[in-house]
């Protein structure tokens, strides 16, 4: 056994680099953004503000996705990282000047969201094709359940080492604490990580950056399997965004909710996802992958927005968030084999983007649903209800009161989406081509 792990180590010795120090950015990163939504929050109490800053974010990316992923495939992937990750430190030091200054406003986040969105187009696909290159392919399952471990110990200690930054100084302190994570994650990278060069830019200097996208649509059109697999998670990420829109509104509002309570369910979360990324780390491959990827789905959609929809308590809370999220990293890995092994690394790139376009474009309308629909519908729905009737029985009287019975709204909306694609031969072909 302990051969075993030598030669893995050994394998993976570039991954891990990779893994750690990029997993560490981004707790810094996940930091400030927490630490943002909640400053947000606190200025205008609203849910609709808060959401703005998600789609600000996954806005540009959604739709400058397909054409980044051909320019991806062209450059350099360790130059394209170095450049990507530089330009939103850029962003975060402006962040710092502006609230060191006192004069950091809503829109200022919005247009540094926008930015980030934008690097993050070129970044994304170059680091998916980067982890294929570093990692041999009898590791994918492996290093999924990783990465997933990883964005899990970020889930957790987000909420907990912010919220006590925020107590000890301030918010500046937590994104110095970002600047100093990405310095490390620079300079390993820099200095330490030899990423392969791969053989898809071979050609595609014949090529227009249009036709290259096209081609990873064209692809997608001819893999119809992987085709509707994205397009049935792309109805996931809906109900998803509308959810966690309603989420911090809910939680920040309610009686026995507050920081304090938004903290713990994140942290919650985290160590839920994190049982489920150890957990398909050290499970075999299953018969049948695409059984899971839906199963998963559906248990999750079917259990945690109920549970929000009805809970009163912190603890209810948590459990919901523990039904809801500790399947999703076996589905995360099923999937993201599934991918890794039926796109030839030479496209990956560009279907790559051509996915997130696909399967992205309904986060930033979800968030934008989400905050619209707690705002200016489900909110003062509740407000209008007079006590003693069957909503305020169910859901309350309190503030907060409309996102719970959205989440009730969603938990039929989550849980019927998953029901079409069960049967979708298309899907299920992928098994036989495997």
């Amino acid at each position: 056994m302990l051969k075993n792990l030598k030669t893995n180590i050994g394998e993976l010795r570039n991954f891990l680099i990779l893994w750690i120090t990029q997993s560490f950015s981004a707790l810094g990163s996940a930091m400030t953004n927490f630490a943002l939504v909640i400053w947000s929050y606190q200025q205008q109490g609203s849910a609709l503000t808060t959401s703005l800053l998600a789609i600000c974010s996954y806005a540009p990316y959604v739709l400058l996705s397909i054409f980044a992923g051909a320019l991806s495939d062209r450059w350099n992937k360790k130059a394209t990282m170095l450049l990507s990750d530089s330009f939103a430190a850029l962003c975060t030091v402006s962040l710092l000047i502006l609230m060191t200054t006192g004069k950091l406003q809503i829109w200022h986040l919005y247009l540094i969201n926008t930015l980030n969105g934008l690097m993050n187009t070129v970044q994304q696909p170059a680091s998916d094709v980067t982890i294929s290159l570093l990692a041999p392919q009898k590791h994918y399952q492996k290093v999924s359940g990783m990465r997933s471990l990883s964005n899990s110990l970020v889930t957790v200690l987000t909420p907990m080492l912010a919220t006590a930054l925020l107590s000890f100084g301030s918010i500046r302190l937590v994104i110095l604490f970002d600047l100093i994570t990405f310095s490390i994650a620079f300079l390993s990278l820099l200095c330490f990580v030899k990423i392969p060069q791969a053989t898809e830019g071979r050609g595609l200097e014949r090529e227009t950056v249009l036709q290259s996208a096209k081609s990873g649509l064209r692809y997608l059109k001819d893999n119809r399997g992987i085709l509707d697999l994205i397009l049935f998670l792309a109805v996931i990420n809906f109900t998803a965004s509308i959810f966690n829109a309603a989420l911090p509104a809910m939680v920040l509002s309610r009686a026995g909710g507050g920081e304090l309570a938004l903290g713990m369910i994140n942290t919650v979360t985290g160590t839920a996802t994190m049982v489920g990324s150890i957990l398909v780390s050290m499970l075999p491959p299953p018969k049948s992958r695409v059984r899971v990827i839906c199963n998963c789905l559906l248990f999750s959609m079917s259990t945690e927005n109920f549970i929000l929809a009805f809970g009163r308590s912190t603890p209810v809370w948590c459990f919901g968030a523990i039904l809801g999220w500790i399947f999703i990293p076996v589905m995360n890995a099923n999937m993201d084999v599934l991918f890794r092994t039926r796109i030839p690394i030479e496209m990956q790139g560009r279907v790559y983007s051509a996915r997130n376009t696909l399967q992205f474009f309904t986060i930033p309308l979800g968030y934008l649903c989400g905050g619209i629909l707690v705002d200016r519908v489900f909110e003062p729905f509740m407000a209008g209800q007079p006590a003693g009737s069957l909503w305020t029985l169910l859901f309350g009287t309190e503030k907060g009161s409309g996102a719970a019975m959205l989440f009730f709204v969603i938990g039929f909306l989550g849980a019927l989406s998953c029901l079409p694609f069960r049967t979708d031969r298309n899907i299920w072909k992928l098994e036989e081509t495997l």
